[in-house]
C-alpha cells in the first residue's frame, strides 16, 4: 500500500470514530422517556434514576408550599396509581388541584424529582372554543373596522 492510501483510509477511521462518538453523547444526554404515571408505578425501580417526562393529574389538596419558599411537594395519579413529586421554582398559574401536568425530571426511591422550569401544565379546557350553533356557525368573528 501507498503511503497516501494509508493516510486516506486512517482519515477516514478518524471521521467515522469522531461521528459515531458526537452521535452517541448527543442521544445520550437528550433522551428522554415520555411516560403516564399509572406505566411508572407498575415497576418504579426500572425507572429509577432516568430522565423522564411525567404526564398525570395532580391529586386534589396534595399540593403543599413550604413557607417563604418556592418550595413543593404535591402528588400526581393516572389511573390509580399515585406518584409523590417534589418541585423548587415556580409553577404555572394553570398548576392547580386536578391539573393535567407534564413533569420532567427524575423518579428516585423517595419519589418523583422534577428539574428546574419542569411542570407543565395543560390549559383546561374551559380555554377551548365552543362549537358554533345556528346560522352564524360559518360565519367570520372578524368585524371590520371601516378604515381602508
Amino acid at each position: 500500500m501507498s503511503r497516501k492510501t494509508v493516510r486516506i483510509g486512517l482519515t477516514g477511521v478518524v471521521l467515522v470514530g469522531a461521528f459515531a462518538g458526537l452521535m452517541y453523547s448527543t442521544l445520550s444526554e437528550g433522551t428522554e422517556y415520555y411516560k403516564h404515571v399509572d406505566e411508572v408505578m407498575v415497576a418504579p425501580q426500572d425507572w429509577e434514576g432516568k430522565r423522564l417526562q411525567l404526564h398525570g393529574y395532580v391529586v386534589p389538596n396534595s399540593i403543599l408550599r413550604k413557607r417563604d419558599s418556592l418550595e413543593y411537594r404535591f402528588q400526581v395519579h393516572s389511573n390509580g396509581e399515585v406518584v409523590q413529586a417534589s418541585y423548587t421554582g415556580i409553577v404555572p398559574d394553570t398548576f392547580t388541584d386536578d391539573a393535567e401536568v407534564v413533569l420532567k425530571g427524575v423518579l428516585t426511591p423517595h419519589g418523583f424529582e422534577v428539574q428546574p422550569d419542569g411542570v407543565m401544565a395543560k390549559c383546561p379546557s374551559k380555554y377551548e372554543a365552543a362549537p358554533a350553533v345556528g346560522p352564524a356557525a360559518g360565519a367570520s368573528s372578524v368585524v371590520p373596522t371601516g378604515s381602508d
